[in-house]
C-alpha cells in the first residue's frame, strides 16, 4: 500500500515507459479479490485500531484509497529519470487546485501572471486575490526580459501556462524558472494544454504543476477535477495541509474516472495532436481565415521554443504540439457567432481535451471574465475562435468546418 501523504510511485516501476506507468502505477491488483481494476472506496470514515491510534486512513477528506491510487499514478507520470515528483494532490476542480496555490500567499505578496491565461485564473487573481491584499500584475511571458523587469521584492509567485490560453503563446519556461530561483520566487504552471505526455515542467525546475483534470486527464467530458504535482516534499506537505484544512478534495468516483482516463492519455493526446496539426495547416490556407495560432506551425512566433520544449523524446517529424487551435475568422462578431453556431461535429461549448471536438468564442465564453479593456489589450478579439480537436476523423472535422464557413 502507498503512503496516503507521499503518493510516491513504486521504485520497481519508476523507470518504466509512460504508457506502462499510466496503466500499472496506482492500478495494482486488488489483494483481497485479485480484481485487475482496484475497487472504488466510497467510505467517508475508517475504523481505527484503537483510541489515539491512527491507521493509514481515518477520514476521507484527509485521505482515501481511491484518491491515493490516482495521486500515485499522477506522481509517476509527472516524474522523470532526473526529477522525481514528491507527490500529487487531486482537487475537486482545476480552480480549486489553483486556489490552493494562492493560499500559500500572504497579504502584501505580489503575483506575476501571464497575459495569456485561462479566464477563470484571471478572475481568481483579479477578484479574489487582490481583494485579500495580494497584488497582481500581468506580463507577456514570451518576453523573458519583461518578466525579469516585472519581478519585485514582494513577488512571491509567478504563474504561467505551458501553452497560453487562448493565444497559444509559449513562454521560455527554463529561463523564467532560472529567474524565479534567483529571486527566491515560487513558479507554478498550468499544463492543461500541454499534458505530461508532451511536457513535464518539474523537469525544467518548475515548483508546481497544475492540471484541470476535467480536460485531457479525464478525457471524456464526464468529470470535474484538478491536480497539483510538486518535486519538493516540504512544498507538497504545505499544499496537502491547505487541501485538508479547506476540504477541496476530489470524490472517489471522479478519482476512478480520471484514473481510467489516464490509461489512454498518451494515445489520445498524440492522435488528437496529429489531427490538430493537419487542421491548423488547412485553416492557415483557407481564404476565410485571417490567422492561425498553433504551436506546431512554422508561422508560430515561438515555433523554435515549442520544438525545443515539447515532446522532447520524439524525432522532428513525429513531434506533437497539443490539440488546441486558435484562429481569427475574417469577419465581424455576428459572422463569428454564426460560424460557431453552425458546426455539427464541433460542439459549441466551453472546456476542452475530450474525445469529442469543441468550438468556442473566447471573448464571450471562456474569457468573458476578462475586463473588456483587458481583452482588447491582450488580443482576445471578437474574431478569435478556439478549437479543441477530438478523436474524430480529420476528413470529417475538416468537412464540418468547411460547411460552417459556407453557412
Amino acid at each position: 500500500m502507498y503512503d496516503s501523504q507521499s503518493n510516491t510511485p513504486p521504485n520497481s516501476e519508476s523507470l518504466a515507459g509512460f504508457r506502462t506507468r499510466a496503466i500499472h502505477v496506482g492500478g495494482e491488483v486488488d489483494p483481497a479479490t485479485g480484481a485487475v481494476v482496484p475497487p472504488v472506496h466510497f467510505a467517508s470514515t475508517f475504523r481505527q485500531p484503537g483510541a489515539g491510534q491512527w491507521g493509514q486512513y481515518d477520514y476521507s477528506r484527509s485521505g482515501n484509497p481511491t484518491r491515493s491510487a490516482l495521486q500515485s499514478t499522477l506522481a509517476s507520470l509527472e516524474s522523470s529519470a532526473t526529477t522525481p515528483c514528491a507527490g500529487a494532490l487531486a482537487f475537486s476542480s482545476g480552480m480549486a487546485a489553483i486556489h490552493a496555490v494562492t493560499m500559500l500567499l500572504r497579504t502584501g505578496d505580489h503575483v506575476l501572471a501571464g497575459t495569456d491565461i485561462y479566464g477563470g485564473a484571471y478572475r481568481l487573481l483579479h477578484q479574489i486575490c487582490d481583494a485579500n491584499g495580494i497584488s497582481v500584475s500581468l506580463v507577456d511571458m514570451t518576453d523573458t526580459a519583461a518578466v525579469e523587469a516585472a519581478i519585485t521584492d514582494q513577488t512571491a509567485l509567478i504563474w504561467a501556462e505551458t501553452i497560453g490560453n487562448p493565444r497559444m503563446t509559449i513562454p521560455d519556461l527554463p529561463a523564467i524558472t532560472r529567474l524565479a530561483k534567483k529571486r527566491g520566487v515560487l513558479i507554478g504552471v498550468d499544463n492543461t494544454f500541454g499534458t505530461p505526455v508532451l511536457i513535464r515542467p518539474l523537469d525544467l525546475g518548475v515548483d508546481i504543476v497544475m492540471h484541470s483534470a476535467t480536460k485531457y486527464l479525464g478525457g471524456h467530458s464526464d468529470c470535474l477535477g484538478g491536480t497539483l504535482a510538486v518535486a519538493d516534499q516540504d512544498l507538497h506537505d504545505r499544499l496537502y495541509f491547505i487541501q485538508n484544512a479547506t476540504g477541496a478534495v476530489l470524490d472517489p468516483m471522479t478519482c476512478f474516472l480520471i484514473s481510467r482516463g489516464l490509461k489512454t492519455l498518451d494515445l489520445r493526446v498524440r492522435e488528437q495532436s496529429a489531427t490538430a496539426m493537419k487542421l491548423a495547416e488547412w485553416l492557415e490556407s483557407h481564404d476565410r481565415v485571417r490567422s492561425v495560432l498553433y504551436p506546431g506551425l512554422a508561422s508560430h512566433p515561438q515555433i523554435s521554443r515549442a520544438r525545443e520544449l515539447f515532446d522532447p523524446g520524439a524525432t522532428t517529424d513525429a513531434k506533437r504540439f497539443g490539440a488546441m487551435i486558435t484562429f481569427e475568422l475574417d469577419g465581424d462578431l455576428e459572422t463569428v457567432q454564426r460560424f460557431c453556431s453552425n458546426t455539427r461535429l464541433f460542439h459549441l461549448a466551453v472546456s476542452l481535451g475530450a474525445v469529442e471536438s469543441l468550438i468556442e468564442q473566447p471573448a464571450t465564453m471562456s474569457h468573458a471574465s476578462y475586463a473588456p479593456e483587458a481583452r482588447a489589450k491582450y488580443g482576445i478579439t471578437d474574431s478569435l475562435i478556439r478549437l479543441s480537436v477530438g478523436l474524430e476523423n480529420f476528413d470529417d472535422l475538416r468537412a464540418d468546418l468547411e460547411q460552417a464557413f459556407k453557412a
